[in-house]
């Protein structure tokens, strides 16, 4: 079994914060986020994320980019049993979060104010039962697709930390960034795409919880395309 390394530093391309926070939602960064803030020891040390938690969940679910925070709040509140971590470079969307875990009262988040990648390097080997990465930015332009978070590198340090048999769900609204997941994942010998018929990409998983970027797509016209993934056991 691998070691979780020390996390490597990493250019974010994106923004970092848009407009200034309202007077509540400031209070929410100030006061609720260091209670709930994911707390990542010195590189040196070992990392247990299920005792973030207490008491310890019994599984571990990512959520990467959670943007407002609907869908990581809503699927939280339904699991209070499992502990939830999210990871949000954007300040705004991180607050908009805090809102939604305060109002619910939710104790099985956890949230990091950084990129992923910086994480998972950090995360033991199968720790995770299940990921999400739902619309993402998709960097149409064709000399910044490196920047497209389901490249290979990434999909390795995804399939290092999911348990055997543990889910990654992806969505997205852009073709491109479609085809391209669909292209490295189905290549990647650890990473098995569940559908069987159009209906199970077309139509979102049972469980789902709308959020605000795909509501706002689907006004728009655009379609999002819904892809699962499951890790395969391990030899």
């Amino acid at each position: 079994m691998s070691k979780p390394t020390a996390a490597p530093r990493f250019d974010w391309h994106g923004r970092r914060q848009g407009r200034k926070l309202r007077v509540g939602r400031k209070r929410l960064v100030e006061e609720l986020l260091p209670r709930i803030r994911l707390t990542l020891p010195s590189d040196d040390q070992p990392f247990d994320p299920r005792g973030q938690f207490s008491p310890p969940s019994k599984e571990l679910w990512l959520e990467i980019g959670f943007g407002a925070g609907e869908h990581l709040a809503g699927q939280a509140a339904r699991h209070r049993d499992i502990g939830f971590i999210g990871c949000e470079v954007f300040l705004n969307g991180l607050a908009s979060a805090l809102a939604h875990i305060d109002r619910e009262k939710l104790t099985n988040v956890r949230v990091l104010h950084e990129d992923a990648r910086g994480l998972l390097p950090r995360l033991p080997d199968a720790s995770l039962q299940r990921i999400y990465l739902l619309f993402p930015d998709p960097w149409p332009k064709r000399r910044h697709r490196e920047r497209r978070f389901t490249g290979r590198a990434n999909l390795d340090a995804l399939a290092r930390v999911m348990a055997d048999g543990a889910e990654l769900r992806i969505a997205s609204d852009d073709m491109g960034y479609i085809r391209w997941t669909l292209e490295n994942s189905r290549l990647h010998p650890d990473l098995a795409w569940l559908a069987r018929r159009p209906q199970d990409w077309r139509q979102p998983p049972a469980d789902w919880i709308p959020t605000r970027y795909q509501e706002k797509a689907i006004k728009a016209g655009r379609y999002p395309i819904y892809l699962a993934f499951r890790r395969r056991p391990r030899a």
